[in-house]
């Protein structure tokens, strides 16, 4: 087959989902890749290095998807892709179906076979670490009196005590910035639905941290006392509730700070939208919130390291083994599968957007296999299903 590396064209996106070492794996393994223009340039990985690694540079996008079998890359498509998508084709990214309807239009419309990357993770994805660790340090750079913040110290100094930190979810996002920011000093406080998690993490750190329940009540009862806010919690789509509304920042004194790492759109911040890393911040009810949705983008290198490695076997598996063998051997590549020839294979897309769809294991014929068992990737449900598939 002919792998496609593309270059990511979201604003202020500089990661790679391939650098030069998992290249030549995947050439090692008789399949043919291609590296478009300057895909990895950002991210310290020059085209010279990829040709050395055996891809063929590709100049143009429009060569890239006439010209392969698979392309992937790190974010979703976006419309100036849509018209090249060629059915049959694999593509794989973070394509955040759910929130995106153009986009799953598109790939139903042009038939493709389309795998989302965030839902393929069986130990939690490299960029949600990297989200964690990166945005508690943005998060500390909008608490600077320059930035706007009221200009506390994370770990105080002599005479002045340090910050008060709140850490809304203990997955791995939390866990990163967690990390960060009590290794500075900070008085850091998780909140968490699942008390198994809370007590793991309290056992972690020593008894250092204070965990709590996360609700809204709990959350307005020490936002008086809090200096910063991180948002690690993955909202579901269907709920039109917050955890943090716009009434409850008034709580929190002038020049506090709320870093939305998780920024779903809709998500718990009700104040909360996308912005990016050239005007990151704004404010609202006093309150400095930073809300770039590509966090990770901005520690380019190391991310797309950590990332490509994890991505690897999932792209070895497609190509050596073919989608339906992929999906028989590992169900998070099975769960991450979106759409297999104009099908929609993604529950939540399918409740959110009220679309009817397909189970992955039906539409492959696999359903009689011995199947890798996965965890579903949301809690939302659908029961909207197709009434007919004809799939060739």
């Amino acid at each position: 087959m002919i792998f496609g590396i593309l270059k990511d064209i979201k604003e202020g996106e500089y990661r790679v989902i391939c650098t030069p070492m998992e290249v030549k794996s995947i050439v090692a393994s008789g399949h043919e890749v291609w590296a478009q223009h300057d895909c990895g340039k950002a991210a310290g990985f020059p085209d010279e290095k990829y040709a050395e690694a055996g891809a063929k540079i590709v100049y143009s996008m429009e060569e890239m998807w006439a010209g392969c079998d698979m392309v992937a890359k790190v974010k979703e498509f976006t419309p100036v892709e849509y018209p090249l998508m060629r059915e049959g084709q694999i593509i794989l990214g973070c394509i955040h179906p759910a929130g995106h309807p153009e986009e799953v239009d598109a790939i139903l419309e042009k038939k493709v076979i389309a795998f989302t990357a965030e839902d393929a993770h069986r130990f939690g994805s490299p960029n949600c670490e990297a989200a964690g660790k990166q945005g508690a340090l943005f998060g500390l750079e909008s608490m600077l009196t320059i930035n706007g913040g009221k200009g506390k110290f994370v770990g105080g100094f002599a005479g002045a005590p340090g910050m008060n930190v709140l850490i809304m979810g203990g997955g791995v996002v939390g866990r990163g910035a967690l990390q960060i920011l009590y290794a500075l000093g900070a008085k850091c406080t998780v909140m968490d639905i699942n008390v198994g998690i809370l007590r793991q993490l309290s056992d972690q750190y020593n008894g250092k941290i204070d965990t709590m329940f996360c609700n809204k009540e709990t959350i307005a009862s020490v936002l008086p006392q809090t200096d910063m806010v991180l948002n690690c919690v993955k909202w579901p789509k269907e709920r039109k509730d917050f955890l943090i509304d716009k009434e409850m920042l008034k709580l929190m004194e002038p020049g506090s700070v709320l870093v939305d790492i998780s920024n779903d759109d809709p998500g718990a911040i009700e104040s909360s939208h996308e912005t990016h890393h050239d005007d990151p911040r704004y404010v609202v009810n006093g309150v400095v919130h930073y809300c770039v949705s590509n966090i990770p983008g901005a520690v380019a290198n190391s991310t797309s390291v950590a990332y490509a490695a994890e991505m690897l076997p999932m792209i070895m598996s497609i190509l050596n083994d073919g989608v339906k063998e992929c999906c028989v051997k590992d169900g998070f590549y099975r769960r991450s599968l979106t759409a297999y020839k104009g099908y929609l294979t993604h529950e939540e897309t399918s409740a959110i957007q009220n679309k009817p769809w397909i189970r992955p294991e039906d539409i492959l014929g696999i359903a009689d296999k011995r199947l890798d068992f996965a965890p579903p990737a949301t809690v939302t449900r659908s029961d909207i299903f197709y009434k007919s598939v004809d799939v060739k």
